[in-house]
Formats: C-alpha cells, structure tokens, sequence
C-alpha cells in the first residue's frame, strides 16, 4: 500500500460493501460499494482525458453523493483536488482556474454556458458537468466505463489538494496540501475524538470547505461509518435526523438557530454522543446555553485552511468555553512574538504558531508568501492572536490580521474594499467584522463618500449593489455606514478597532 490517502482510508472500509456510506434525506443510499464503483469510474474517465499524477482539477458544484465520490476519484487518479465556493462569481473563478492551470474543470450543468469562454481562457483542457442531483456530462461519459481502477501510488508528501485562501493584500492563495496532512489530521481526530463503528455523522456543512471535506467526510471514511447528508442546514431536517445521529458538526451558526428553536430540549439529543463546533469562534454564552438546554458540552476546536486541526477540546474532560482546547498530538503550538518570531513567556499574549504533519507545504507558486508565513524552522505563523493558560489550554483573542470570519467562511476587508473604493462618489472604505447573533462576525462597510456638491450621492444600495455584482454573497456588507472621516493612527493608517468598537452594537447582542 502507497501513501495515497484514499488506500489508507480504503484499507478501513467495512468488509460489506453494502455497508451505508452516504443517506439523502430522500432516503436514498449509497453504500460502500456504491463509493468504489463510481469513484472508479470517474477516475477511470479523468484518467483518460489526460490527467496524470499532480494534475489539477478543479471543481465548483453543488453538494451531493457523486462530488464525493469526484473528490475520491481525485484521490485515486493521483491527481490534485481544487475544491471552489460555489458562491464564487465568474470573474473569480477565471483567476483560480489561471492560476492552478487544472486539466479538467467540472461546474454545474447550469453555469457551463457562463463558464465555458472562462475555462478556454484559462486553457483548461477540459469542462464537464455534474448537478446535484448526479446529472451532467460527467457522470454521463464515465457511467459505461469499467469501475475497477488501480489507485495511482502516491508518497506523503505528494499533492493530493489545493484549497484557495484570501489574502489581506492581492489575490487568492492556493494551499497546497499533501496526503499527509490529510491523512495525519484525519487519524488523529478520529482517535481523539473517539469514533464508534456504530457512529453516524449529520452532515450539514459544505464540502468545498476544509471542515466539511477533510474533517467531517474524512473522519467518517476513516471510520468506515455513515453519515446523514443534508444539501444545507436545516433546522427542520436537523431535528427530524437527530434521532438517528450520534456525532454532528457544526459552525457556530448552527448552533445558535438550533438554540433558537424550542424543540433544542435534552430528549432530543439525547440520542446524539457529540457536537463539534469550528470554523468561527463560538461563543461562551452559546456554549453554556447549549449545555443547559441539552445536557450536551459542544467540542470547540481550532482549524485553517492550510493546517487542518490543530487543537481541540478534550473528549474526555472540560470542554471550557471560549478556549479551543489542546494541541493536537504530534502538533505542537507555541505563542511568539509577532516581530521577532521567538516564544513569549508563557501566559503571555502574542501570534500562534503552529508545527507538525498537518501544516501544508506552502502556497502554490508563491514561494516568496511561503516563507514569509513558514519559518525556517517549520513553524506556520497562523496570524492568529492567543495565548496558552497554565492548564494547557489555547485561547483564541483576536487577529493579528483584519480577517472577518463570517458564518464560518473567510472574508478578507481588502477584496472587499477594492470593489467598494471603485464606485463612483466614494473616497475611501474600510471593512471591519462586527459581532452578529447568526453569522458570529457580519461584513460590515465603514465608507468615506464625496461631499455631495462633488457628486457624492453613494448610498448603502449602490455599495451593496456592487459587491454582490463582483463578489460571493458571503463577502457583501451586511451594514454600510457613512462617515466623514476615517479614524486614522500617525501613520496615517486607518485605525479598524477603533470602527469594530463604535459599531460593535450595530446587530445588538
């Protein structure tokens, strides 16, 4: 057996291959079988349109059954896996698939007319289709193929996915991350998190995210267990499958429309073993409400995209709120000092640092980012602002950069302020994250508009307006206010506390 991480999980798949994998809220199955088949198939098909090992392909389409089994025949043709939002707006798209040059592109049967001119732009050498309901040419084309493939060897420091994160400054950065990194982190939480060959994971999360593909669906495959599969959150679905779920996880999010809802009482989790929650911070006072309603301690832990896991909450212990637990095992974190990079006392407050199997191997094609963020030691500077208690625990205080972390996805203020800056009667703008009750953080827009007599007739509309032309949805303002001056540091720097502070109310409690 190679160091591909799908032979490392396939090795752990039930003996019966009619074992569930996946179950559609229409009861629909897909069993375990039903995973190697058509994962073969499909690796069979990118296979012979040319993809070799290291190849990329990237994908943008809904969440069903088969863009698993595309991520996992991904996996087995050796090929690099490039998961995209499928909120991402054409012009967006056409920069990843520039960037990555990936030999097939795979979009929605709804979006191909839109994408095509993109993807021939980008000199792709191949668009297909594949809809949420498992339609498209994709499944058409490897539907007569033979399913039996021999998974490609891959050793564990080859690439096995690239995962596009914001920068504070220019453009999108592509994490490249290994079989390794994907199959240290998976072991360690399913271990650590006590995963039963009876378990069965709610899944409500995306998965062209890290914690709804390499946490969640990894996890369950290296269980060799089922999970529930839901398009989206659901309040609804939720409680209808909670009964016949044992483990969920979760954004913050999730956790405060359930606490919303007057089903969220102790019968009906009582069938549920444990809840996660990561993403975005959770808040104490979601954590003790979620006790008191349920009897049930969420499991906070701490992530990125380019270390996967990196702490946790113990399973066994005090789950306290507002901290992210412990060090993983083998991951080692240390607090240092943002400038000098050396460790502060301990207790202290500074940047978390982060080294171990699960830190990817840098940026795509960006070597110069990679060793500003990589040390040479092997540290990741995560940007994050924490200290560790005398108990061992991390605690999360705040960013080192202006990132918004918005219902569990990144937002980064400069992407945001670029759109804003370019309409017409706006001077400058500053993004901020301010606390909301639903999403944790809320896009918020803080715009410095030209007098009027100068053509200043802007308005919260036009602001929004454009955003959602060029950007995700989850990146538009949820808030725009109007100043006439910028607070500003003697640098001449804008001075974003200073705007989360006035306008941390702004969404109430």
């Amino acid at each position: 057996m190679t160091d591909n991480f799908f032979d490392i999980v396939a090795a752990r798949f039930p003996a019966d291959a009619d074992t569930s994998f996946i179950e559609l809220e229409s009861g629909r199955r897909y069993s375990y079988g039903d995973l190697m088949e058509i994962s073969g198939r499909y690796a069979r098909l990118l296979t012979g349109l040319g993809v070799a090992k290291g190849d990329r392909v990237a994908v943008q389409v809904e969440k069903s059954p088969e863009a698993v089994f595309l991520y996992l025949a991904c996996l087995r043709a050796g090929a690099a896996y490039l998961p995209l939002n499928t909120a991402y707006t054409k012009a967006e798209v056409g920069y990843f698939l520039g960037d990555a040059e990936p030999k097939v592109f795979v979009c929605t049967p709804a979006s191909e007319a839109a994408l095509a001119e993109t993807a021939r732009a980008a000199g792709v050498g191949a668009l297909l289709t594949l809809g949420g309901d498992g339609d498209g040419s994709l499944a058409e084309r490897a539907a007569g193929l033979d399913p039996a493939f021999d998974t490609v060897p891959c050793a564990a420091d080859d690439l096995a996915a690239i995962l596009y994160t914001s920068g504070t400054t220019g453009r999108s950065k592509g994490a490249m991350l290994s079989h390794r990194n994907l199959s240290s982190n998976a072991a360690t939480l399913h271990r650590i998190w006590g995963f039963r060959p009876d378990d069965v994971l709610l899944h409500a999360l995306p998965i062209f995210h890290t914690h709804g593909l390499f946490v969640a669906t990894n996890c369950v495959l290296m269980n060799g267990s089922g999970m529930l599969f839901l398009p989206r959150f659901d309040a609804d679905a939720v409680f209808r499958l909670l009964p016949r779920a044992t483990v969920m996880m979760g954004v913050p999010t999730f956790y405060t429309r359930l606490l919303a809802d007057p089903r969220l009482t102790p019968a009906a989790a009582a069938h549920m073993r444990l809840f996660i929650s990561g993403s975005a911070p959770l808040l104490a006072d979601t954590h003790r409400e979620f006790r008191e309603r349920t009897g049930h301690a969420i499991l906070e832990r701490y992530g990125m995209t380019e270390t996967g896991m990196l702490t946790s909450n113990p399973l066994d212990g005090d789950r306290i709120p507002g901290t992210v637990g412990f060090p993983l095992p083998k991951v080692s974190v240390r607090v240092a000092d943002e400038k000098t990079g050396e460790p502060v006392p301990d207790g202290d407050v500074g940047v978390l640092e982060v080294k171990g199997p699960n830190v990817f191997s840098g940026y795509w094609r960006m070597p110069e980012k990679t060793a500003q963020e990589i040390r040479p030691g092997g540290w990741f500077i995560t940007g994050d602002v924490g200290r560790i208690d005398a108990r061992g625990y991390v605690h999360i205080i705040g960013r080192a950069k202006d990132l918004v972390i918005s219902g569990g996805f990144n937002v980064y203020p400069k992407e945001v302020e670029t759109v804003i800056d370019a309409i017409d009667g706006v001077v400058e703008s500053a993004v901020i994250g301010i606390p909301h009750p639903d999403f944790g953080e809320a896009v918020m827009a803080v715009v410095l508009k030209r007098p009027r007599r100068a053509g200043g007739t802007v308005d919260e509309a036009a602001v929004i307006g454009a955003c959602k032309e060029q950007l995700a949805n989850f990146k538009v303002p949820k808030a725009v206010a109007f100043v006439d001056e910028l607070p500003r540091n003697a640098m001449g720097k804008v001075q974003k506390a200073l705007l989360r502070e006035t306008y941390k109310d702004r969404f109430g409690r």
